[in-house]
């Protein structure tokens, strides 16, 4: 089989053939369809010390099951999170982190909703909302962003505002449900807003900050870091909250399944409506990375095995 590889810290991405890896205790080897690109791994292969094997979000066919067992067999067609190689024909998961994709659903469907969906939906929960306040997005033309901004629609938001990088994905966002489309390096970011959901960190945990009303939220769940001052949170009676979606899945597998078929649920009624910004060969790893680096995207970018 083939899987994409890479030896030294900031690539380059390879290909390289390798045999079809045996399913282990409570493994499942899935036959790779759709593989989902994300922002950590593309900064772990750009920052880590050492080179890592690149995971992460994958859908495709149960081929064959390890000891033990009990939920999937061959022929079924799952989602998850795979912490091996994922970038690959084929790939591990283990039945823990596996989930079924319903009737009507593709591959693409599932590795651009279910992974980013939770992450997205978990962070708008950690802020708890009240039905008819506002939020503001970060990110909002990401995978998890645009999930984010439908979302909060969704689930009642007064306004709901993303923030981007670049103007020219303002239309994109607006049609995501936005009310408002604002860039990170506008003075202001208008209107104050009750939530803040930030993907980014670093240097824009201050204007995200300042973007809140008094008594307002910010959820942090963005691996870029960054420091906020505590002067700037007692002033305004603001909060911070961190998220975390691994915590979730080991410490509250009821909430995390519950959220799931919530994503499924607004996916099949046609309220959520994953976008994809494009899908690339296995061997165009790394130009698929590069869409994630550039900021470029518009929505989820897939590798297709």
């Amino acid at each position: 089989m083939r899987r994409v590889r890479y030896e030294s810290t900031g690539g380059p991405l390879f290909l390289e053939e390798t045999p079809v890896p045996e399913p282990g205790p409570g493994e499942l080897l899935v036959r790779c369809e759709a593989v989902g690109v994300t922002l950590p791994i593309v900064r772990k292969v750009t920052e880590a010390a050492e080179p890592i094997a690149l995971g992460g979000e994958i859908a495709g066919e149960v081929v064959a099951v390890g000891e033990g067992v009990t939920r999937f067999r061959p022929g079924d067609r799952v989602t998850g999170l795979c912490f091996g190689h994922g970038y690959a024909d084929f790939a591990l998961l283990h039945e823990a982190m596996a989930s079924p994709v319903p009737d009507g659903a593709t591959s693409v469907d599932a590795v651009a909703l279910v992974r980013s969906g939770l992450v997205a939906l978990g962070a708008l929960a950690s802020a708890r909302p009240v039905r008819g306040e506002s939020v503001l997005v970060t990110a909002a033309a990401s995978g998890v962003g645009q999930l984010a901004v439908q979302l909060a629609r969704a689930r009642g938001a007064g306004r709901v505002v993303g923030a981007v990088s670049d103007p020219a994905k303002a239309d994109f966002v607006r049609s995501l449900g936005a009310d408002d489309c604002v860039r990170y390096a506008d003075d202001s970011w208008g209107e104050p807003v009750d939530c803040v959901l930030d993907a980014v960190g670093g240097d824009l945990l201050t204007p995200a900050l300042a973007a809140l009303a008094p008594h307002g939220r910010l959820v942090a769940y963005s691996s870029g870091g960054g420091t906020i001052q505590a002067y700037d949170l007692l002033v305004g009676a603001k909060s911070v909250i961190g998220f975390q979606m691994a915590l979730i899945a080991r410490g509250r597998p009821e909430l995390y399944e519950q959220w799931r078929q919530e994503l499924w649920r607004l996916f099949a009624d046609g309220t959520l409506k994953p976008a994809v910004h494009g899908e690339f060969a296995l061997e165009d790893a790394a130009k698929a990375h590069e869409a994630i680096e550039s900021r470029s995207n518009l929505g989820k970018v897939v590798l297709r095995p």
